[in-house]
């Protein structure tokens, strides 16, 4: 075991503060990350501040958005050297053996993957849970630990590790590419990395947002068109035109507006995921056999062919970074939308 240092908070209503806790060492699989950057993801807050259904674990150290170097390696690593630059996403086990986790589909293992953070720790046991990427360093089993293309900046590529593949891989699955027309609900962290994938695979973007005076960006990232939802001549002219939406709102919204703009066959994938449970009339599906669906990040293979698509494509998010000590502010900042589109924390200030 050797210690280290990272930011916690010790209940739902405490600010982060430093905080310092025992890793393990390298087991013989294990690669130790000297963790450089680490996104902010809205996950952390609704973690950190225990509000999906009373299960965070305190102390909580968030954090799944990590990229960083490779300082140590167990005798029978054979993924990964010393230098190497590489992340760690949402998960960083899994059993490996149900019938899920046999497809590359870890995110899905019947017997549950164990989280980044606030997950029990089923390696070193002893009624431990995990703890993130908000912290200098992390060991983890080289299954689970990713390349991060030479070519990208390392801190705008940590959210592709959450943001980047919880996008990503329903696009993938649902076919997005040349001759398919996507629409992207919320222009935020999930939302900007949505257009920018979906454009990248050769898809008709269109983002749809209430505000107007988002268009401008959105186009800039990549969106074809952009389709205001408060304005009923808009919603009404892209009504059943679009084949796919990546529906990335994390908060109450009308869902039967989104699925009135699918054609035939039609889908909305919903990844943001509300505090409060969504609505919608059965009657917005028969009529055009649609369909409503959901993602949840993706397996460890995907995550990588997801970050090999991006080095191709030289694909990041936009950031704002900032020092560890102003994760209580980003926060309410988070919370007010006022970030473009992602903050990442330079960990060598910790």
């Amino acid at each position: 075991m050797f210690t280290c240092q990272g930011f916690a908070v010790d209940s739902a209503t405490d600010k982060f503060k430093p905080y310092s806790f025992e890793r393990r060492d390298p087991l013989p699989y294990d690669v130790d990350i000297e963790i450089l950057y680490c996104g902010i993801c809205h996950s952390d807050l609704h973690t950190a501040r225990n509000e999906w259904g009373g299960s965070t674990l305190y102390p909580c150290i968030p954090g799944h958005e990590i990229v960083g170097t490779v300082v140590r390696v167990g005798a029978k690593v054979n993924k990964f050297r010393l230098g190497d630059k590489v992340g760690v996403g949402c998960m960083v086990s899994s059993c490996r053996d149900c019938e899920n986790c046999r497809r590359d589909l870890e995110n899905y293992c019947l017997n549950g993957f164990t989280g980044t953070y606030n997950a029990p720790d089923k390696e070193t046991g002893a009624g431990r849970h995990t703890f993130g990427g908000y912290s200098k360093r992390i060991v983890v089993n080289e299954d689970f630990v990713l390349h991060i293309p030479e070519n990208l900046d390392m801190a705008a590529a940590a959210p592709l590790l959450c943001a980047g593949i919880t996008t990503y891989s329903p696009l993938r699955h649902w076919g997005a590419g040349p001759g398919k027309k996507v629409g992207v609900a919320g222009l935020g962290g999930l939302g900007h990395m949505a257009v920018k994938l979906a454009a990248a695979m050769g898809a008709d973007v269109s983002m749809i947002t209430t505000s107007p005076g988002k268009k401008p960006d959105a186009q800039r990232l990549g969106a074809h068109h952009v389709i205001i939802s408060k304005d009923e001549a808009e919603m009404q002219k892209a009504a059943g035109t679009l084949d796919l939406i990546i529906d990335t709102v994390a908060a109450e919204h009308d869902l039967d507006s989104y699925l009135q703009l699918l054609k035939l066959d039609g889908a909305l994938v919903q990844v943001g995921i509300p505090s409060t449970p969504l609505e919608f009339r059965v009657f917005s599906l028969v009529m055009q056999r649609r369909s409503i669906a959901s993602s949840l990040i993706g397996g460890i293979a995907e995550t990588q062919e997801m970050l090999d698509f991006c080095g191709r494509h030289n694909i990041t998010a936009d950031i704002e970074m900032i020092k560890p000590a102003g994760i209580d502010h980003a926060y309410e900042r988070m919370l007010k939308s006022d970030v473009k589109y992602r903050f990442v924390m330079d960990m060598a200030q910790v």
